[in-house]
């Protein structure tokens, strides 16, 4: 098993900050732009034939779906997420 990052490791041992950001993120996953995109990454994930499990993604490249490795796909922009 992986060890805990320390972002989880922060909202394990902060429960305040913990339900704010849970907050947060609920409010951004209601946005009708998150949904949409949701819903066209599960379109797409079924029309390329990716299960549960699979270690592809799909992935907005390009403006397209397409399928890709998993790791490559959630690594693209590395230190720019920081």
């Amino acid at each position: 098993m992986a060890a805990i990052g320390k972002t989880a490791k922060f909202y394990r041992e902060n429960p305040d900050a913990r339900l704010v950001h849970q907050a947060s993120s609920k409010k951004a996953a209601a946005k009708p732009e998150a949904i949409k995109k949701r819903c066209e990454a599960n379109k797409a994930r079924k029309a390329l034939g990716l299960k549960k499990g699979d270690k592809r993604d799909a992935s907005h490249k390009n403006g397209k779906i397409v399928a890709e490795d998993r790791k490559i796909n959630r690594a693209r922009g590395g230190a720019k997420k920081c």
